[in-house]
């Protein structure tokens, strides 16, 4: 059984076993492509998914798409981030949208991660945000003002801040602009819909504009999974406030929990500094698949961290994870033309229960580490091992399996050997002279711990 780390209760609890589990992820926002922070929080959704189905769960995700009300600053006013980029690239906010969509699916695709049963646009789910908003406002949970401006009331929810602990009484004015907004009751509310006109903007019985951010995955997950959700996960920067809101429309509008446990992945750094624009140091899936390495190295890069620790990512690490990968490719094969035998069932079971443990990879891949190495398993029963517990590492260990062999051009396989001596002897010279010389040839050698590697 999964037990994993509720952010709410701050503590491990046990996924219950039912027919079908319904989870919702909180989706991209379309304005630009998804850089690997970004997509470590998606693999989190992925991984608990791949567990849960292999204990013979039923499996209902939906996961948003949002392409209109994200505001820059996650602020109340100000700019939308689509229309913005769609301005700076001179395209529609539609055509803006659903170009960065596509890229975002073509890189979760090659990431190996499930498309979710659900997978709503914002700007398309409009009416059930209206219905939603009037609820509320029936219910005494949200107002309008003059201007056309609707604002959910805090106050009505006295439970907010379970999820980060920011709670109302303790929430200083104005923490994000410089000027209280004189349109709001109370400092902390926030809107849920916002007064406008011209592109993604629509008519409503407040007047024309468009949602809130937050309203928009209430509404979403509320319509696709119903008003019970076992599991809601995002990265750790969308505790407060986006989820804090999002829990107290969605309570307020069913009337009871609507979430039991939300799940948050950390923060990932790329050499020691948080990855943002502004930094310089964006990278994207495209980027590590232009320096040579294979996009799925990326994936087992993030597993060697749990989900819920920090992870400083660096080229040298996805250089390691890439070897890593090629050589259980290249022993899967091996493997693959030796007697069938049993899996390894002591580390088949300790991987499992790695899993279990609240999604903890990087104890896992120690296990399959340790059965590489141990030669007094069957290579038959590593195969049959390695490519059970695939199914949840998806990294896909079988695809060289049934491949030719690759073919040394005349002359390689004796520099090589002579380049094997050369680091033998410390003779970095020779070895590196050794190297152009089979990259002439369009041999590449790579150096490993366990040796000279070559392609």
């Amino acid at each position: 059984m999964l037990r994993i780390y509720d952010t709410r209760t701050r503590q491990v609890e046990s996924i219950e076993p039912a027919r079908a589990l319904r989870m919702y992820t909180c989706g991209p926002t379309v304005y630009r492509h998804a850089h690997v922070g970004n997509l470590r929080s998606y693999l989190l959704s992925d991984l608990i998914r791949r567990v849960l189905e292999r204990q013979r769960v039923r499996m209902v995700v939906c996961q948003n798409i949002t392409d209109v009300g994200h505001l820059v600053d996650d602020a109340d006013s100000g700019e939308d981030k689509v229309r913005r980029q769609a301005q700076a690239e001179g395209r529609s906010p539609a055509e803006l949208a659903r170009h960065y969509e596509d890229a975002f699916r073509a890189d979760t695709s090659a990431l190996n991660l499930r498309p979710p049963e659900h997978t709503p646009r914002a700007s398309e789910t409009i009416d059930l945000m209206v219905e939603l908003i009037a609820k509320l406002i029936e219910q005494g949970h949200a107002y309008t003002v003059p201007d056309g401006s609707v604002f959910f009331d805090a106050r009505t929810f006295p439970s907010y801040g379970e999820i980060s602990g920011n709670r109302l009484d303790a929430l200083k004015p104005a923490h994000r602009i410089n000027a209280i907004d004189p349109r709001k009751r109370f400092h902390a509310d926030w809107a849920l819909w916002k007064p406008a006109e011209g592109e993604l903007t629509w008519d409503t019985p407040w007047g024309r504009g468009f949602p809130g951010w937050h309203v928009e995955c209430s509404a979403m997950s509320l319509r696709f999974l119903g008003e019970r959700i076992d599991i809601h996960t995002g990265g750790i920067d969308l505790r407060f406030p986006h989820h804090e809101d999002e829990r107290a429309q969605s309570d307020s509008a069913a009337g009871h929990e609507v979430v039991r446990h939300w799940v948050h992945g950390e923060h990932l750094l790329f050499d020691g500094r948080k990855m943002a624009k502004s930094t310089g140091n964006v990278v994207l899936l495209s980027d590590v698949a232009d320096a040579g390495l294979d996009p799925l190295a990326v994936r087992l890069a993030f597993l060697e961290h749990r989900y819920r620790h920090q992870m400083n990512l660096t080229w040298d690490t996805l250089r390691a994870a890439d070897r890593t990968l090629r050589r259980w490719r290249a022993r899967v094969a091996e493997w693959s033309e030796s007697p069938s035998a049993p899996m390894a069932a002591g580390y088949v079971e300790r991987t499992e229960a790695a899993f279990d443990d609240d999604l903890d990879t990087p104890t896992a891949l120690r296990v399959l580490r340790e059965l590489e190495r141990d030669e007094s398993v069957a290579p038959g029963a590593k195969f049959e091992s390695f490519l059970h517990l695939d199914q949840v590492l998806a990294l896909e260990l079988s695809s060289e399996i049934g491949k030719a062999p690759a073919v040394l051009p005349p002359g390689a396989a004796e520099l090589l050997q002579e380049r094997d001596r050369a680091r033998q002897a410390h003779d970095w010279s020779a070895a590196d002279r050794l190297r152009d010389e089979l990259a002439a040839l369009g041999v590449k050698v790579t150096d490993t711990p366990e040796g000279q590697a070559w392609s």
